[in-house]
């Protein structure tokens, strides 16, 4: 995919597609073209924790052949760049901090791209933790990314280190996920202090500024930037900058978050889920996931590339709703050109070892596998 084909290609609406009825998603004779691959695949967690002390489990070459013959082309490595980073962990970063690069470390991230290369895995860095700025809490950052230059200049030297390193790489085998689902928290250090999303001239300023660190080094890397307010709504300031968008694959979260206690200030006490069906006071069904992508497709069909670089549902959503509903998910992005990447390949969210108790796990090489999602998963 050359980068080119962005700006050629903006404005333009694919060609062949015909509407029959009001509106309904499942009525495309042909799907619009995205500029973007459809690459299908999962999130690697290797360098999520930002305490290298606590890592994830790694992905070993095993599993990544297992993607690969099970016809997946893509992995996304959400990093928390204090993993990489030669401080003392034990102690809250300083802005001095941010620029002590550990190379061994950065080495090691290294290797997980070369083994996801040899497989045929286009690889999509992200940083899940950038400086100033995670969706989560739980480490305490030192500024804020959307309001601080010192917190951008950081960013962006973080990200022209990395385009430096794949300098030489193809933009068919890599991407620069900029940073992983944006909003505007009132306290950085605080999971439950209110958010809102990023005002777009913001996020324009600091993507822009991050993408121009990155081709700094190679005018043809693939950069990408996750939806506003958490990576649901397209961000319409950065459609003319040549950067890819990512959607997510979470809605609603009354299903793909049921019970999360990251998620829910009560996750003990919620209505139970349904697809379709009333949940709480709504009535969910596929017209409102059609609503709710719409402004992606139609990003699509403007010439923007679109991807949807996380989406599943954590363990406890009964498995029959789960499956029904993502189901109704991956159809839409399938029919739409959009890749997606599942949040997660071994674990909570994963068609391996996912921990659930209403299924019968199929045994696979000594671990545990979801079999029904797998082939939900294969037809998508």
């Amino acid at each position: 995919m050359e980068r080119r084909n962005f700006i050629k290609q903006s404005g333009i609406v694919a060609a062949g597609i015909s509407i029959a009825g009001t509106g309904s998603l499942s009525s495309f004779v042909s799907p619009p073209k995205n500029v973007l691959p459809r690459w299908r695949g999962f999130n690697l967690l290797d360098f999520f924790s930002p305490d290298p002390a606590t890592p994830r489990p790694g992905t070993t070459e095993e599993k990544m052949k297992w993607m690969h013959d099970w016809g997946f082309d893509f992995v996304r490595i959400p990093i928390a760049y204090p993993s990489y980073l030669n401080i003392d962990h034990t102690k809250n970063i300083t802005p001095e901090d941010v620029y002590k690069i550990n190379e061994k470390a950065v080495d090691r991230i290294d290797k997980l791209v070369a083994m996801a290369h040899k497989y045929k895995m286009h690889v999509s860095l992200n940083l899940h933790r950038a400086p100033g700025y995670c969706i989560n809490a739980g480490f305490h950052e030192p500024y804020n990314l959307w309001k601080d230059a010192a917190a951008q200049d950081a960013f962006n030297f973080h990200w022209n280190m990395w385009a430096k390193r794949y300098k030489n790489v193809s933009d068919k085998k890599i991407s620069f996920d900029l940073v992983n689902e944006p909003s505007m928290r009132e306290d950085m250090n605080d999971q439950h202090s209110k958010r809102t999303p990023v005002p777009g001239d913001v996020y324009r300023k600091v993507a822009q500024g991050a993408a121009a660190a990155i081709r700094k080094e190679n005018k043809k890397h693939l950069v990408i930037a996750d939806g506003n307010s958490g990576g649901s709504y397209v961000v319409p300031e950065l459609t003319d900058l040549d950067i890819a968008q990512s959607c997510r694959g979470y809605y609603p979260g009354q299903i793909s978050h049921y019970k999360a206690p990251w998620a829910n200030k009560d996750p003990e006490n919620l209505p139970d889920p349904k697809w379709p069906g009333k949940i709480g006071d709504t009535f969910w069904d596929r017209s409102k996931l059609e609503t709710f992508y719409q402004p992606w497709i139609d990003l699509v069909k403007k010439g923007v590339g679109v991807q949807c670089g996380e989406c599943g549902c954590w363990k406890k959503t009964p498995h029959n709703v789960f499956l029904a509903w993502f189901e109704d998910v991956l159809d839409i992005l399938t029919k739409n050109n959009i890749g997606y990447a599942l949040w997660e390949f071994s674990g909570d969210f994963g068609i391996l070892n996912s921990g659930r108790t209403d299924i019968i796990y199929e045994d696979w090489h000594g671990q545990k596998l979801d079999r029904k999602f797998l082939d939900l998963l294969m037809k998508h």
